[in-house]
C-alpha cells in the first residue's frame, strides 16, 4: 500500500515556515539533526514549497541513482552559483550538462590524474620548505598548498603572490553564496548593500586571475602541454566532435580553481586537527609513510600504497565532510520511496553530515575518530561493508564529484609529505567549532604546533611523469569520475 506524502511526519511550520528558515539560517546542521527524530523520510513546508529530508542510505540511493532522471538541482542553487561560476558543469542541466560532463570526464580519468602528481609534490614541497618548529595557522597553510596545486595543474604556473588574496576571495564568495541561498532572489551587486562591495572585489580578483592565464595561453600556445587548461581547450565531444566554447573553458577553469582548492583545503584542515588530537593514529600514519616511501615523494599509487593514511583521510571526511549539505534537488515527476508517493515539484535535501554520524550505519561510536572503519579487520581481507549511500563525501549518483580521484590523490600526497617532515600537536586553544558556508570550516580558523621530524634517507623528489604513469598503470585501480 502506498502512503500519501502528507502522511509523512515532520516538524511544525508556523507562519508559513518563516520560522524554519530562521532556524536553518542560524544552525542549518543542528536544525536538520532535530528533524531526524521524525524518521527516515521527513516532510516540512516552507512558504509554498514542500521539502523532503532523507536519512536512510538505501532510500537515498533509490532516489539519487535509480531515479536520477527525475531530479534537477533546486533552481535557487544554480542561480546563486552561476553568479560567480558561470554556466559550468556544477550548475547546468539537461543536454548542456550531459555534454559538459561527458567531455570533462576525459580530463579526470585516473590515468590523466596520474600525470598531475608531479605538480602536487612540487607545490607541497615548496610550500612546506619555509616552515619551522612552532605554531602554524593551518587555514593559510592548506589554502596555499591546495591553491598552488590547482594553479600548477590548471596553468603549469605557481600561484605566486596571489595566494592569500585569492584564498580570502574564495571564502568571501562561499559565505556570500550561502547567505543568498536563503533569499528568493539576489539584489543586483551594484546596489550599496552590506557585503556587495566585498563580493564584487572577490569575484573580480578570481575572474581576473583566471582570465589572465587564459589570455596568456591564447597568445602563446603550448602544444605539448599536459596541464588542465590545455586539456579543456583541446577536448572534443565524442558524439558531436564539438569543442568547449571560450566561455565554457573560462567557466570550468573558475569552477576548478574555486571548488578544487576549497574542498581539499577544508578536508585537510579537519584531518590535521584530528591527527593532532589522536597521536597514536598520527604515529601509525607517519610510520607507514616512512616505511613505504623511505624519504621519497609519493607517486600516483599513493592512495593504494598508504592504506592507513588513506583511512585517516576518509575518516576525517566522514566526521567533517567538506560539503556537509549537498545542493537541494527538485523532483520533475512523482517517485515512490519505500511505501510513500513523493509528488512532483518536491524539494529534496541531502545531508552527508547526518548520514555520516548515524549510529545505525556507524555502530562503533559514530562521533569518534576511528580510521579502522576503513581498514580490513584482518590483513588481506576486504574492508567491512558500509551501507551504500551512508558515506557520500563526494556526493552520489550521476552528479558525483568529477574531481574525486584528483582530490583523494592530492590529499594523500599533501598529508604524506607533511607527516614526512612534521609532527602535529594541538595548541591550548579550545576545540574548533564547525561553521557552514558552502564548505564546513572551523570557526575562527585552526592553529597547530608543528615539530620537525628527523630526516630519513634522501629528501623527497618530484616523480617523473613516466614513473607516475607506470605506477598508475600497474596499480590496477581507479575511481569513478
Amino acid at each position: 500500500m502506498t502512503l500519501p506524502f502528507q502522511a509523512l511526519p515532520g516538524p511544525p511550520s508556523p507562519w508559513w515556515g518563516l520560522g524554519a528558515l530562521r532556524d536553518l539560517w542560524r544552525d542549518y546542521l543542528g536544525t536538520l539533526a532535530q528533524h531526524q527524530r521524525y524518521g527516515d523520510l521527513v516532510r516540512q513546508r516552507i512558504l509554498r514549497e514542500q521539502v523532503l529530508d532523507i536519512y536512510d542510505p538505501e532510500l537515498l540511493r533509490t532516489l539519487m541513482v535509480d531515479h536520477a532522471d527525475a531530479l534537477i538541482r533546486w533552481e535557487r542553487g544554480p542561480e546563486v552559483f552561476a553568479d560567480g561560476l558561470g554556466q559550468c558543469v556544477l550548475v547546468t542541466e539537461g543536454a548542456t550538462w550531459q555534454r559538459q560532463r561527458r567531455m570533462l570526464m576525459q580530463a579526470f580519468t585516473p590515468r590523466r590524474v596520474a600525470g598531475y602528481v608531479g605538480h602536487m609534490v612540487e607545490a607541497t614541497a615548496r610550500g612546506l620548505a619555509p616552515l619551522a618548529d612552532g605554531e602554524v595557522e593551518m587555514d593559510g597553510l592548506f589554502s596555499h598548498l591546495a591553491m598552488d596545486v590547482i594553479s600548477r595543474t590548471l596553468f603549469s604556473a605557481p600561484i605566486g603572490d596571489d595566494t592569500q588574496a585569492a584564498a580570502d576571495a574564495v571564502q568571501v564568495l562561499s559565505e556570500t553564496a550561502l547567505r543568498e541561498m536563503f533569499w528568493p532572489a539576489t539584489p543586483p551587486d551594484w546596489l550599496p548593500l552590506p557585503g556587495k562591495r566585498r563580493k564584487r572585489r572577490a569575484r573580480a580578483l578570481i575572474h581576473g586571475l583566471i582570465q589572465a592565464h587564459i589570455d596568456a595561453r591564447r597568445q602563446h600556445p603550448t602544444p605539448g602541454s599536459t596541464d588542465l587548461l590545455h586539456m579543456l581547450m583541446t577536448l572534443r565531444d565524442e558524439d558531436s566532435g564539438s569543442a568547449l566554447t571560450d566561455q565554457e573553458v573560462f567557466d570550468q577553469c573558475v569552477l576548478s580553481f574555486q571548488a578544487g582548492h576549497e574542498t581539499t583545503a577544508t578536508a585537510l584542515l579537519w584531518w590535521s586537527w584530528l591527527m593532532a588530537r589522536h597521536p597514536e593514529a598520527q604515529a601509525r600514519a607517519a610510520a607507514e609513510v616512512a616505511d613505504t616511501l623511505g624519504g621519497r615523494a609519493p607517486g600516483a599509487d599513493a592512495v593504494q600504497a598508504l592504506p592507513w593514511l588513506t583511512a585517516t583521510l576518509k575518516e576525517a571526511m566522514r566526521l567533517y565532510p567538506p560539503v556537509a549539505a549537498l545542493m537541494t534537488r527538485r523532483l520533475l515527476r512523482p517517485v515512490t520511496l519505500g511505501d510513500v508517493e513523493i509528488p512532483a515539484r518536491t524539494m529534496v535535501r541531502v545531508t552527508p553530515w547526518l548520514m555520516h554520524r548515524d549510529p545505525r550505519w556507524w555502530p562503533d561510536e559514530p562521533e569518534a575518530f576511528r580510521p579502522g572503519r576503513f581498514m580490513p579487520a584482518t590483513p588481506g581481507q576486504p574492508v567491512a561493508a558500509i551501507p551504500r549511500g551512508a558515506y557520500i563525501p563526494f556526493g552520489l549518483g550521476p552528479r558525483v564529484c568529477l574531481g574525486q580521484h584528483f582530490a583523494q590523490l592530492e590529499m594523500t600526497v599533501i598529508a604524506a609529505l607533511l607527516l614526512q617532515r612534521f609532527e602535529l600537536r594541538p595548541t591550548q586553544e579550545p576545540d574548533p567549532v564547525p561553521r557552514m558556508a558552502v564548505t564546513l570550516r572551523p570557526a575562527g580558523g585552526l592553529r597547530l604546533q608543528l615539530r620537525r621530524r628527523p630526516r630519513r634517507e634522501t629528501a623527497p623528489t618530484t616523480p617523473s611523469p613516466t614513473s607516475t604513469m607506470a605506477q598508475v598503470a600497474g596499480s590496477g585501480t581507479g575511481a569513478s569520475v
